[in-house]
């Protein structure tokens, strides 16, 4: 297998990222929809999603560095589905189980342990539930879990055709 296709992906990976990221500062910026702290944290693995495959498609790596980039851009888009999908959980919770409003994200860096700020902010707030946008029916939430998910998938093709490919031209020694 050549590794052209991997690069085409890499690069592909990265203007998906850099699109969707752009529609989320459209709609942070230009819409006035405020994130909240979940949806900051999709945010960061989506931008650091994005720089991994922007990083990879200009590097054009050999094999073994194609699996390192892949694995790492497909663990960002995994822990990016796993935050949408704790946030479109928290959706079909009735908000008065949740807190009304949580610190600040200065606050929680300045005086809480990364563990604790974790914490807080995956129990979600007000905030986190609020559906103040949808296209076709579907919240912000849970574009960005397809979203994650069809990066996942883009991701396992393009490893199992490393692999696949290295199990038909094995490499001589």
């Amino acid at each position: 297998m050549s590794l052209a296709p991997s690069r085409s992906l890499f690069f592909l990976a990265f203007m998906a990222g850099a699109l969707t990221l752009g529609a989320s500062f459209y709609l942070e910026f230009g819409a006035s929809l405020r994130p909240c702290f979940l949806c900051q944290i999709q945010r960061i693995f989506l931008a650091a999603f994005t720089l991994i495959n922007l990083v990879a498609a200009i590097h054009n790596p050999r094999r073994s560095a194609v699996c390192l980039y892949g694995l790492a851009g497909m663990g960002c888009a995994l822990l990016g589905a796993i935050t949408a999908v704790r946030q479109v959980l928290l959706q079909n919770v009735a908000s008065d189980q949740l807190a009304d409003c949580g610190p600040s994200l200065h606050y929680m860096i300045e005086n809480l342990s990364l563990w604790q700020a974790l914490q807080l902010t995956v129990k979600g707030t007000v905030d986190c539930v609020e559906i103040n946008w949808t296209l076709f029916d579907l919240s912000l939430p849970e574009w960005s879990l397809l979203f994650f998910l069809g990066m996942l998938v883009l991701g396992a093709v393009q490893f199992s055709g490393v692999l696949m490919g290295q199990r038909l031209h094995p490499t001589r020694h």
